[in-house]
């Protein structure tokens, strides 16, 4: 095997080169001359570390790596890396292969990172600490995360061999990277081991510690010392005020079990969380007693001039104290134990108990980062929502090792998750055990959304760990059922404040409020930690079963579908007496139409509808709709009052007949789900009817019906939204600068035609073919003044009109995607027809640019008739001079019952309110005799609805039957047997039989 070639002199001189420039720039202090000495220190770190592999091919200094600074890596570094100075090929290979199949391991650089490892973020303010740990050089600082932290450390300066960077997400342009140090670093210049004190230091230790705190004597002026073996230690805890966390030391002369805390709250001292480990032994020094607010024990606390030492025995001496002085009071009696049998007496045998337990583990998936959730070792759950996890949110990943001390463990928790869940609260403590070797799943800004809101269920809300499982899953579904095309997921997920509630917490509440209601007693982080025996929200816990689902409307109009033809019995639809003698044509045409009417309560667990609400464009009807699709939707009003709440008409405002913006979103839990069943068959005899062979066609017509009382109506805002593609947040479309132009002018609605298709004039010069019947419909009314236009914010005065006492009667046309209107139009409301734009002159006047003028409606004496356009949008006018609605019998005209049933009327158009009885499709009519033979156009089957009127001056109601046929087919939505409805301006005629 021949021997590698010497690297060429110019090579080295070149690498050493820019060692020296990188080391002045980097390293040494601002303004200063180079420092020769420094210099050869790092080059002599940098080549000892890389020999010390023993594979160096003959190369003295890794002339393939280069330096790299801080501000390097945050600025150019944008995809996960990591670098091993000491390792070989083969020693990466063999680390790359933890990554297992399904994962990805992070790509190897070869670059030399050196700096100062600080807990201090930038500032040099001792209050600015909090406990973090970071890496620092002359351009920059980044947070870093060390397993086993040393705190002699801290100031000095290392070269760092082995190591990973993890870049923020590409949309966070404001986050900043971490680095993961995942093997010790080498000292620049190592530093001479300190000598031992010059005498023993005299300690105290737990038990003595624990008797001291009840001796009124014995403390004043003393800060002891305190030794013995960490036996627990506590999550950090941060709050706007201060920091902190508690330790626990015990000792192996002490008792079973006893052991003394220490809290630490001074800034300096709260990297000490890093590096400490539980088993090892400790001394602290200087430590002083106090009383904290709000809890009622003495405890010891760290001072300033506090210090964490490893404990070594030869370098302390036991303190002997006279404990004979008086004594403090005594302790309050500790408070049953969870499991002791007169508590289990009194609980309810649905009460569960958790086990408290240490245990060490790999994460193995991300089941909801912003929540907290993970698996661990392929079979457990980990929620780290309990604990305030903001540093490791960043580390946690599959691959990485946990010691999970003092957890939580709670089985059978239901709610939907079926494993076992181990949660940590205040009281225990999470240890970085292991890096990864995967690179992070790429987060999308959408993914990383709701962190806030599911930290404020924890802290604010104070749901137990079973009914936060189902919360964060029941968000993340509703997140999928309407983000980001109904709506954007910073809208839904946002963190919730009085005013700026969150729309998905708003969902929630109602469940919420139900099954854990608002006001409970918030955490106390000192009793949680301190107390004993210990209390904390996950120490008890309640199977829950799952409150409710929230279903897609795909899958909600598909399961009814489904149900629907599963209970479809055509002899359930015929009457048992007379079945058998219907003849085959009567059977067929009884069981052409039926329909099902499912409950949310059917469901098991109950449904609630969410949707955001639309009104069609090209159907004219009101829709639910969320990402998956739509469905019709048909909202009651109670007391017979029509649906004109301002809300759903913003929804409709959209000028370009689409759903641009979201108006309102809409969850109600009382809703009927009906399914129209329509079939086509050829069943010979009533013997047949259980034979399916017969059934040549099926169709089925899903809707949604609900009294809008029972319904929440949530508006929703439009800030920034974001683009369902796009990385960066999109503005929305602005207006022009200057003033928004528009005019708009009030009429009075008087009556409102039914929405079918209609055919219109064809305008001269237009395509000579014959037109298509559109979908349209008419209202007609009065103008109320001129026209007018907006001056700032608000309506300009109307323009005079020459005769202010002449009714002017109008016809507007609603066609194309205008017919968005059609369910907020009522006769008896004033409205204003908005139109943008510059001002046009005769715009809404007779001889304008939207008038149609024909003869037919000169001679019904219309003033004008107008085609809306479809960029002109309806407002509901309120306010003193127009009434917010007219007189419910003035709104309602009803033709007398006499003239109703009577021949001789010679009104032939009446209208009414009546119960529907039952409702049957017809036979279609013959083709009139005028129609060409062989034409495409096939008649449709009418429907039957037969009636009983609504009389007040008449004990028994008489029965109607009403045909509806083309081109009112299908018939609208709601007309079911047992419905009331009010039937307006219906044609009447008198049958001869």
């Amino acid at each position: 095997m021949e021997a590698n070639p010497a690297p060429a002199p110019d090579s080295e001189q070149a690498w050493l080169e820019a060692a020296q420039t990188f080391i002045h720039e980097t390293l040494c202090p601002a303004g200063s001359s180079p420092d020769v000495q420094l210099t050869q220190s790092v080059i002599d770190c940098v080549k000892t570390t890389w020999l010390s592999q023993g594979k160096n091919q003959g190369f003295p200094l890794p002339l393939s790596y280069s330096f790299v600074s801080v501000q390097d890596l945050k600025t150019h570094q944008n995809l996960p890396c990591c670098s091993h100075l000491s390792w070989s090929s083969s020693a990466y290979q063999a680390w790359a292969q933890e990554a297992g199949p399904n994962g990805t391991p992070l790509p190897r650089e070869r670059l030399l990172l050196l700096g100062t490892l600080t807990d201090l973020s930038g500032d040099l303010e001792q209050e600015s600490r909090k406990g973090d740990l970071y890496v620092k050089d002359n351009t920059g600082v980044l947070t870093c995360e060390l397993i086993d932290l040393d705190l002699s450390w801290l100031g000095h300066l290392f070269l760092f061999p082995s190591w990973s960077y993890l870049p923020p997400a590409r949309w966070n342009s404001s986050g900043e990277g971490h680095l993961e140090l995942l093997s010790a670093p080498v000292p620049v210049c190592p530093s001479t081991t300190s000598p031992g004190p010059p005498s023993p230091l005299p300690v105290l230790y737990p038990e003595t510690a624990s008797r001291l705190l009840r001796h009124r004597g014995k403390l004043r002026g003393v800060q002891p010392n305190l030794a013995g073996k960490l036996v627990r230690v506590s999550a950090l805890v941060r709050s706007q005020k201060k920091a902190h966390f508690v330790l626990s030391l015990g000792g192996g002369s002490s008792p079973a079990g006893s052991h003394v805390s220490i809290v630490v709250q001074i800034p300096a001292q709260l990297v000490w969380h890093r590096a400490l480990w539980p088993g090892r032994s400790y001394v602290l020094t200087a430590l002083r007693v106090v009383r904290i607010r709000g809890h009622c024990y003495r405890v010891w606390t760290t001072s300033p001039s506090s210090h964490l030492l490893p404990l070594k025995p030869e370098c302390v001496r036991e303190l002997e104290l006279e404990l004979d002085g008086p004594l403090l009071e005594a302790d309050p009696a500790p408070l049953p134990t969870p499991s002791s049998s007169q508590d289990g007496d009194r609980e309810p045998a649905l009460i569960r108990h958790s086990t408290l337990l240490s245990y060490t583990g790999k994460v193995t998936g991300v089941l909801s980062q912003p929540a907290g959730l993970y698996e661990v070792d392929g079979q457990l759950a980990l929620c780290l929502a309990y604990q305030q996890f903001h540093s490791l949110r960043k580390v946690v990943r599959p691959g990485v090792s946990l010691e999970l001390q003092d957890v939580h463990l709670l089985q059978s928790v239901g709610g939907g998750t079926r494993r076992p869940v181990l949660a940590p609260c205040l009281h225990g403590a999470i240890l970085l055990r292991g890096f990864s070797c995967q690179k992070p799943e790429n987060q999308s800004f959408y993914q990383a959304q709701g962190a806030s809101l599911f930290e404020q269920l924890v802290w604010e809300r104070q749901l137990g760990l079973p009914l936060y499982l189902w919360a964060t899953r029941a968000l993340e579904e509703l997140a999928c059922k309407l983000c980001p095309h109904m709506l954007r997921h910073h809208q839904l997920l946002q963190h919730s404040s009085p005013g700026n509630p969150s729309l998905g917490l708003q969902l929630l509440a109602p469940v919420l409020d139900v099954l854990a209601p608002p006001g409970s007693t918030r955490r106390n982080a000192h009793k949680e930690i301190l107390e004993e025996p210990h209390h904390c929200p996950l120490q008890k816990y309640t199977r829950l079963q799952t409150p409710c689902s929230f279903p897609t409307l795909t899958t909600l109009k598909e399961e009814g579908r489904c149900r629907a033809w599963a209970a479809f019995d055509p002899k359930t639809l015929l009457p048992l007496p007379e079945s058998s003698h219907l003849t085959s044509c009567q059977l067929n045409q009884r069981v052409s139409w039926s329909w099902l009417s499912l409950l949310p309560a059917t469901s098991h667990p109950a449904q609630i509808l969410i949707g955001v609400l639309a009104a069609s464009s090209h159907k004219g009807c009101l829709q639910l709709r969320d990402k998956s699709g739509s469905l019709p939707c048909l909202i009651l009003a109670k007391h017979c009052q029509p649906i004109t709440d301002s809300r759903f008409i913003a929804v409709s405002s959209c000028r370009s007949g689409t759903l641009l913006s979201p108006g309102c979103l809409v969850r109600t839990e009382k809703f009927q789900l009906v399914i129209e069943r329509n079939v086509r068959s050829n069943f010979p005899s009533y013997k047949e009817l259980n034979m399916t062979g017969f059934i040549q066609k099926q169709q089925a017509r899903v809707y949604i019906q609900f009294f809008l009382a029972d319904a929440l109506i949530l508006p929703v805002p439009r800030p920034l939204l974001h683009s369902a593609t796009s990385l960066t947040p999109q503005a929305e479309p602005t207006l022009p600068d200057g003033p928004h132009i528009e005019q708009s002018r009030l009429f009075l609605l008087s009556h409102k035609e039914a929405l079918m298709k209609r055919n219109f004039c064809v305008p001269p010069g237009a395509n000579p073919e014959v037109p298509k019947p559109i979908l349209s419909f008419c209202v007609s009314g009065s103008w109320l003044g001129g026209t007018q236009r907006k001056e700032g914010t608000a309506w300009g005065p109307p323009e005079p009109k020459g005769d202010e006492n002449k009714d002017q009667k109008v016809l507007l046309v609603f066609r194309g995607s205008s017919v968005r209107w059609f369910e907020f139009l009522h006769p008896g409301y004033v409205y204003r027809l908005v139109a943008p734009g510059p001002p046009t002159p005769l715009l809404f006047e007779e001889g304008g640019p939207s008038c149609i003028p024909q003869r037919a409606l000169e001679l019904a004496g219309c003033a004008s008739c107008l085609t809306v356009q479809d960029e002109w949008t309806l407002e509901l006018e309120s306010g003193p001079d127009f009434p917010a609605g007219p007189d419910t019998s003035k709104a309602l005209p009803k033709t007398s019952l006499d003239d109703l049933l009577s021949g001789n009327s010679s009104d032939s158009l009446v209208s009414f309110s009546a119960e529907i009885l039952s409702r049957t499709l017809c036979d279609p009519l013959p083709a009139p005799f005028w129609a060409k033979p062989g034409g495409t156009r096939t008649s449709r089957a009418s429907v039957k609805l037969t009636v009983a009127v609504e009389a007040a001056d008449c004990q028994s109601r008489p029965h109607l039957d009403i045909y509806i046929k083309e081109p009112h087919l299908p018939p609208p939505l709601g007309l079911l047997p047992g419905a009331r409805v009010y039937f307006s301006q219906l044609e009447k005629k008198i049958s001869r039989s």
